[in-house]
């Protein structure tokens, strides 16, 4: 008896399991690696029409920034070119001074419950929020604010007050 190797067609060793497991396999690490690259890539602002950029608030708030005597040299300079900038912020409304439901001013956060994991909360995880026109609604969830940003180290009496600082315009939730 001779041993004959036979070659299955291409066609009978794959089957839907397999496609749809390779499938899924892709999306769980492509999709991550897709979000990882973009942020990177547009350094967390991206520019989404009719003079507006988008920023990822996670993105402009990861770096090191002295808590006491920080500058404003110290925030990296593609974060310090949205001063002046019409942006719009999806993040959480931070207003512990504040029982009403209607606000002149709060910190927005990318996210309250996630942001603060390595220690104490950093000046530069929050952006100093006010209105330009009356109130807004408070949103307990994730909110699209949109407004002009300003970047400038503001001191406060022990520590630095703020870095970033937004006039809002609009508060909505987010979709």
């Amino acid at each position: 008896m001779s041993s004959v190797a036979v070659k299955v067609p291409l066609r009978e060793r794959i089957n839907i399991r397999m496609i749809v497991f390779a499938a899924v396999v892709l999306l769980m690490v492509g999709f991550p690696m897709y979000i990882y690259l973009d942020a990177e890539l547009t350094g967390g602002v991206e520019d989404v029409g009719n003079g507006y950029k988008r920023v990822d608030l996670k993105a402009i708030s990861l770096f090191s920034f002295d808590q006491i005597n920080g500058r404003i040299d110290d925030v990296p300079k593609p974060w310090r070119a949205l001063d002046g900038q019409k942006v719009v912020m999806y993040g959480e409304i931070w207003a512990p001074d504040s029982a009403s439901p209607d606000l002149t001013h709060f910190d927005l956060c990318y996210s309250i419950a996630k942001c603060c994991f390595s220690g104490p909360p950093q000046v530069q995880h929050f952006v100093k929020s006010k209105t330009v026109n009356g109130t807004v609604p408070y949103y307990n969830n994730l909110v699209k604010v949109t407004g002009t940003m300003h970047v400038k180290v503001v001191p406060g009496p022990e520590k630095v007050a703020s870095v970033y600082q937004l006039d809002v315009e609009r508060v909505e939730p987010a979709t």
